[in-house]
């Protein structure tokens, strides 16, 4: 840095930057130029670069130098400083070297043409290969900071042949970089791939046919470290939430969750994640069209049989697989699929959902069949086809009949006699129940749970009185549908029904008129 932009007493600069670092607020383009005017951008180089001893100073200016380039007058002129980016990306401050990722990110978002200029000037100044070594060998902040940059510049066209290079023996070939990291190194790597897959779904088509998701399941296979294996399968289970994930994930992840969930020597705590994943994947509707039949039936197999091994074990194992049972059936393709398999994996649901000792499994269980019944899917994709709804049916009826309750009414009565987040899970059970005729028969054959469902007083916070109110008008619809409605005898409970919808879902006081009060008379 040239002398004539070095500071003897940098006081007056810590002073002044103080402000804008603590300014609550966005801070305008006026003010930053203000700033600017007094200390241009090489004084405040200079004195991190030199000054960094004096206390308080390094944190104030880069706090400061944050908000300025998040300007859009700020941004404008990271171009002219590109250089001194490139010395603060390899400074040995870690707090430089974040703000130098951030401010990369910062030169990218606020470049309003995508051309090919601004990937020139981070390629000229070497920016992507320090960015890189910002993600391995950086502290936590520095990483996720380097991460969110590489993203912003994934966002270029021009970019793609930077992060992802067609020659596989470059240097910077995500899959050479994950090869020679330490483990910490290589879940910094995946998570940026995983960052990287969320985009869309042309760069997710490019990760996947440069072979780059082989790397995570490399390391979920890699059972050698607990820790690292399951930070793997968390980044997987980030995965399966983006919406175009299933495509590519369905093509070789049911055979990796299948190896780990029957794997019994491998940790729980490993096998209750891939149970999870398994869940959330096959939950999609959207991945049956990617997933061969056999290959669903096989995983859910793996997941039944896991489950026969737990049947007699309350541990958090038990309650994800049963969790895992239910994300599957809460998509139409996977209901079938637990219903109509031999001996049907959803019976472990149903068994669950009412026995009232089993405490969190069965608290898992009943939202679980909730998913089934198809509480949470569209009115016209509640019903399943014949051979599902029959075995529903009859596992419904089989297990009332081994109970106290002996029928399906009084297993969903004692249900709602329990604590609040059995009564909530109870009400998702039979507002996607009471669709099928056979439900809606045995539920009205028990006045109580009408009056409770009717019962503006029944719940007092918001999330149960909206639950008790869908219930109440999935039975009301379901007999306003049916040829119940015509039964004299069932009049009372129609006409209830009919008060309670009307009242909406939270507890209304009836209109009284003023009274007057007559007290007696305070006297001296």
């Amino acid at each position: 840095m040239d002398e004539e932009f070095a500071l003897d007493d940098p006081t007056q600069l810590l002073d002044s930057a103080y402000r804008p670092a603590h300014h609550p607020g966005s801070l305008n383009d006026a003010a930053v130029k203000d700033f600017l005017d007094r200390f241009p951008l090489p004084v405040i180089i200079s004195a991190l670069q030199t000054k960094s001893d004096v206390p308080g100073l390094e944190n104030t200016l880069v706090a400061c130098l944050e908000r300025v380039f998040k300007t859009k007058y700020g941004a404008s002129l990271i171009p002219q400083y590109m250089t001194f980016v490139q010395v603060g990306l390899k400074a040995d401050s870690q707090i430089v070297r974040c703000l130098s990722c951030k401010t990369v990110s910062s030169f990218l978002k606020n470049f309003d043409d995508k051309s090919i200029y601004a990937i020139k000037l981070i390629i000229d100044c070497d920016i992507y290969p320090l960015l890189l070594d910002c993600l391995i060998n950086g502290d936590e902040q520095v990483a996720t900071a380097a991460i969110d940059a590489i993203k912003n510049l994934a966002q270029f066209p021009e970019a793609m042949g930077i992060i992802f290079p067609s020659n596989i023996n470059e240097a910077k070939h995500l899959g050479n970089v994950a090869s020679r990291c330490s483990s910490l190194g290589r879940v910094r790597v995946l998570s940026l791939i995983v960052k990287l897959f969320s985009i869309s779904s042309s760069i997710a088509s490019v990760i996947y046919n440069s072979n780059l998701l082989s790397l995570l399941e490399a390391e979920i296979r890699n059972s050698n470290d607990t820790l690292v294996t399951l930070s793997a399968l968390e980044l997987l289970y980030e995965l399966t939430e983006v919406q175009h994930g299933a495509e590519f994930l369905a093509r070789t992840t049911l055979q990796l969750l299948h190896s780990i969930i029957s794997n019994s020597s491998m940790e729980s705590i490993l096998r209750s994640r891939a149970l999870m994943i398994s869940g959330r994947l096959l939950s999609k509707e959207n991945v049956y069209m990617f997933v061969d039949e056999p290959s669903a039936k096989s995983l859910i197999s793996a997941i039944d049989v896991r489950l026969g091994l737990l049947d007699s074990q309350d541990t958090d194992e038990r309650e994800s697989a049963l969790e895992a049972l239910g994300g599957i059936g809460s998509s139409i393709q996977g209901a079938v699929l637990l219903l109509t398999s031999f001996p049907p994996a959803a019976r472990h649901i149903v068994h669950a959902a009412f026995d009232r000792q089993g405490g969190g499994k069965q608290l898992a269980a009943l939202h679980a069949l909730g998913n089934i019944v198809g509480e949470n899917r569209p009115e016209d994709g509640v019903i399943l086809n014949g051979d599902a709804e029959e075995s529903l049916r009859r596992l419904v009826y089989e297990v009332a009949s081994e109970s106290s309750k002996l029928t399906p009414s009084g297993l969903l009565l004692s249900v709602l006699q329990q604590a609040a987040e059995f009564r909530l899970a109870g009400y998702r059970v039979i507002t996607g129940l009471v669709a099928r005729v056979w439900c809606l028969m045995e539920i009205c054959s028990k006045p109580e749970i009408i009056n409770m469902v009717t019962d503006p007083t029944a719940e007092t916070t918001k999330i149960a009185m909206e639950a008790r109110y869908n219930c109440c008008k999935a039975i009301h619809r379901s007999f306003m549908s049916s040829k119940l409605v015509s039964d004299p005898a069932l009049s009372a409970i129609a006409g209830k029904l009919q008060e309670a919808v009307q009242r909406g879902p939270y507890l209304v006081r009836k209109h009284t008129e003023a009274t007057p009060v007559v007290m007696t008379a305070e006297r001296f």
